[in-house]
């Protein structure tokens, strides 16, 4: 258990910083309804997302591999706390937008900071069940989260929910603190001025990479790919399910609640069983029965029929996620995880808006059945290419357990 200590800390603030995570979205969303009536300004705030994601990390790779990582996720904390706490404050909605826009930039940092981070902390051979714990937390997080901000609005208001997930990204940032410093050689690296010719450098830096190592490279494009159909395909989801469907408010929390109760179970046996599932098995059948679950979902014609895929989605993508996450850990080297993560969430938030856009208009004009399925199907295409490419005995290399990784 030593060797988990500090793992578990970490595994903690992940917790903590999750929760308050789904308050924040929750409360947020309630305030600008209140504000505005309307769901427009609604989805404006979902994309607001990836648009800061492609302002922010097309430069913030180069900070991260060259500064303290465990210091960069503290100061963000510290950061995204002070600016939530002032959203009460704010005298017009345009300086919520500002303010959530700026939250979102300091969020799409800390992501691939947390991830080298934890590739830095968590040896090899336990990197496949902490990925497993962390989707477990994450899960626990989308059902107890919703439920905090519940008992918070009937408490007060949404106001007070804003101002408990403040001090929830305090709290994560003292747990941060308590965490071990992995950081210990960017003497030559810390040095160095920030500029424009830096960050192009990094570039090539990472498109030579890409080129040599083209195969780790596919797999991450179909990481990528999965993350950019889940979210387009999901912003029809409520949609589907209740004016589709006709499926009330309360059966649409139990749907949540079924999508929650699959992941918990996925990966719980992700974590127990970790020695023994193959990260390629992972990775190929975690994506197609993905795909597969949005298919029986959007193929459903009523709360029943509509609960096997929900549950199904849940349970698998925890497989795949565990899988793509661990691959990515052990093949691309630690040392350009940052500038390699955060250049790529470039592209893949750049697709999440044109696709999310693209299926939005085509499900306006044509109806929201036919669009899903047809999403689904083309996602179930990719997970039929993702298997394929973790098949076969050329590429085992990659995948066997112990075999020499570039972050061991």
């Amino acid at each position: 258990m030593s060797r988990w200590k500090y793992p578990l800390i970490l595994l903690g603030g992940i917790g903590i910083s999750n929760v308050g995570a789904w308050v924040y979205l929750i409360a947020l969303n309630l305030i600008i309804l209140n504000e505005t009536g309307s769901p427009l300004a609604i989805a404006l705030l979902y994309i607001l997302g990836p648009i800061a994601t492609i302002c922010s990390n097309a430069w913030a790779g180069s900070l991260i591999d060259r500064v303290n990582t465990r210091r960069l996720m503290m100061g963000i904390d510290v950061f995204r706390a002070i600016c939530i706490a002032l959203i009460p404050f704010l005298p017009s909605l345009i300086y919520v937008y500002v303010l959530a826009f700026i939250i979102n930039m300091g969020s799409a940092i800390f992501q691939p900071t947390s991830m080298v981070y934890m590739t830095k902390l968590i040896p090899e051979k336990d990197r496949q069940r902490f990925n497993a714990l962390r989707s477990f937390i994450n899960s626990c997080g989308s059902l107890i989260g919703p439920a905090i901000a519940g008992f918070l609005f009937w408490m007060g208001t949404p106001y007070t929910a804003i101002h408990v997930n403040a001090v929830a990204l305090f709290f994560s940032a003292l747990i941060i603190m308590m965490l071990p410093n992995v950081d210990s050689r960017l003497e030559e690296t810390e040095g160095q001025r920030f500029t424009w010719d830096l960050i192009k450098n990094d570039f090539r830096i990472v498109f030579n990479f890409s080129k040599d190592y083209t195969y780790v490279t596919k797999i991450y494009l179909l990481f990528s790919g999965t993350t950019i159909f889940m979210t387009a395909i999901d912003s029809l989801e409520a949609a589907f399910a209740k004016g589709v469907l006709s499926i009330s408010d309360t059966n649409y929390g139990f749907l949540l609640s079924v999508f929650g109760a699959g992941i918990i179970i996925g990966s719980i046996i992700n974590s127990v069983f970790s020695k023994q599932l193959a990260v390629n098995l992972l990775i190929g059948i975690g994506t197609i029965f993905t795909s597969l679950g949005y298919i029986v979902l959007y193929s459903s014609s009523g709360f029943f029929s509509a609960v096997p895929g929900v549950f199904l989605i849940g349970f698998a993508v925890t497989f795949a996620n565990t899988g793509y996450l661990t691959f990515y850990q052990n093949h691309v080297p630690v040392r350009m995880m940052g500038r390699f993560g955060s250049i790529f969430s470039v592209i893949e938030a750049g697709f999440i808006v044109a696709l999310t856009i693209l299926i939005g208009l085509a499900a306006e004009l044509i109806s929201i059945r036919p669009v899903g399925l047809i999403g689904s199907f083309a996602f179930f295409l990719l997970g039929l290419l993702a298997l394929n490419a973790v098949s076969g005995a050329k590429r085992q290399e990659y995948f066997k357990k112990g075999a020499p990784s570039l972050n061991s």
